[in-house]
């Protein structure tokens, strides 16, 4: 599982747990190296598509345009991925 170096990543907690799930692997991504971080990738296509420099009366209006924006992300999951990895 690829994570984010996030301190919660580091928690005593997950210890035990990794060591009773040996086939789960954390690899930790180098400390603010959002570019490779696909999901900060994602959000910012998110936002340029549909909050940037728009204003919203309701805070369900956000939500809703952001809801369809996600189901024609979906859709489309190869048109994501070639988007996201062209960061790389």
């Amino acid at each position: 599982m690829i994570l984010d170096n996030s301190r919660i990543h580091h928690a005593s907690q997950l210890k035990p747990f990794l060591d009773k799930h040996k086939r789960l692997h954390l690899v930790l991504l180098p400390n603010y190296s959002p570019k490779l971080n696909l999901t900060e990738g994602l959000w910012k296509w998110v936002r340029q598509d549909v909050i940037n420099n728009v204003y919203f009366k309701k805070f369900y209006l956000i939500r809703l345009h952001v809801s369809k924006c996600m189901k024609r992300l979906n859709a489309t999951p190869q048109k994501v991925i070639d988007r996201l990895l062209v960061r790389l």
